[in-house]
């Protein structure tokens, strides 16, 4: 199922960048427009630009995005923002006859305390963790807005949820990235400056799930050729580390020796987020890319772009 005409909505970010290598390198024809073509927060904008270029598809990547720092200081931003876009985009596929969409959701739709690993089943059975609630009300919208432009029209859109993502194109900005790259930038300036210590927030405790972007890229697609259902599936790595274990990790891929100091007046977020994936790899998807291996690799893309060129020590895993 290639050859076609896929809007990859979002194709700047992290997640849009990775779609647009993947398709590209299966030969399909990616459709982009970023926001000086069309702000996706403006309704009129995005039903003249869709009926203009149809596609033959859409994947849903474009969001605002942060960690919980980011999360908990612009709620306002975060709700108002994504709502908008979905609303948007998945009014506008449908008024434009585009009949198959994939929305990219996130795992912190699920409930704070939601059994472990998450099954899909479990949205909507408990409170969210506030520090980032805003965001996921917001994602757990765009799920439901898939759901019922297929329960009122039939169309075949379906939703996505990915575990913690990152790799090339993430966002090294300490006051809005999640925890992978702000590790590996205060580890980078650590080692630069020489520090004795990095101060990492939280106890360290908190177990998480990480999902190389490319890996998910082609799980994304694979849904777009093999899944058609009313429900939401999962994503995930089917692993999980701690944020000690993952600083140790990422210490020693960006060769950093001094220690690492837990913060834990600072907030921890969820105790523990595990998805269950088991649906999406009995239809036949796995992640490809380990954990050591997608961190390196995020070092280099992070040596590249965002800083000047320097030699690459002890990033070996």
């Amino acid at each position: 199922m290639t050859c076609r005409r896929i809007w990859v909505a979002g194709h700047n970010g992290m997640v849009g960048s990775a779609l647009v290598r993947y398709l590209e390198a299966r030969g399909d024809q990616v459709i982009k427009a970023d926001r000086a073509v069309v702000d996706l927060r403006h309704q009129m904008a995005v039903e003249v630009w869709l009926k203009q270029s149809r596609p033959d598809a859409i994947i849903f990547a474009a969001a605002k995005v942060g960690g919980i720092y980011a999360n908990d200081t612009y709620p306002a931003d975060f709700i108002y923002d994504n709502l908008a876009i979905e609303v948007n985009v998945i009014h506008s596929a449908h008024a434009a006859g585009v009949d198959r969409l994939v929305f990219l959701g996130s795992s912190c739709i699920y409930p704070k305390f939601a059994p472990q690993p998450i099954k899909e089943e479990a949205l909507l059975t408990g409170p969210l963790e506030s520090t980032n609630e805003w965001y996921a009300i917001a994602k757990i919208a765009g799920i439901k807005l898939c759901q019922a432009y297929r329960k009122q029209y039939g169309r075949r859109y379906i939703s996505v949820m990915p575990c913690n993502l990152y790799g090339p194109n993430d966002n090294f900005d300490l006051k809005t990235s999640h925890v992978m790259p702000a590790l590996i930038r205060k580890f980078h300036e650590g080692k630069q400056a020489g520090l004795s210590e990095v101060v990492v927030w939280g106890t360290g405790t908190p177990l998480r799930e990480f999902l190389h972007v490319d890996d998910l890229a082609r799980g994304v697609v694979f849904c777009l050729d093999n899944y058609d259902d009313y429900e939401h599936i999962n994503c995930g790595a089917g692993s999980e580390i701690s944020i000690r274990g993952l600083a140790e990790l990422v210490k020693r891929a960006v060769g950093y020796e001094g220690r690492i100091v837990f913060d834990a007046s600072k907030p921890d977020g969820t105790p523990r987020k595990l998805m269950d994936s088991s649906r999406i790899m009995t239809l036949g998807w796995l992640p490809q890319i380990g954990l050591e291996e997608g961190v390196v690799d995020a070092y280099r893309w992070f040596l590249k772009n965002k800083v000047a060129p320097v030699e690459l020590e002890g990033a070996s895993a």
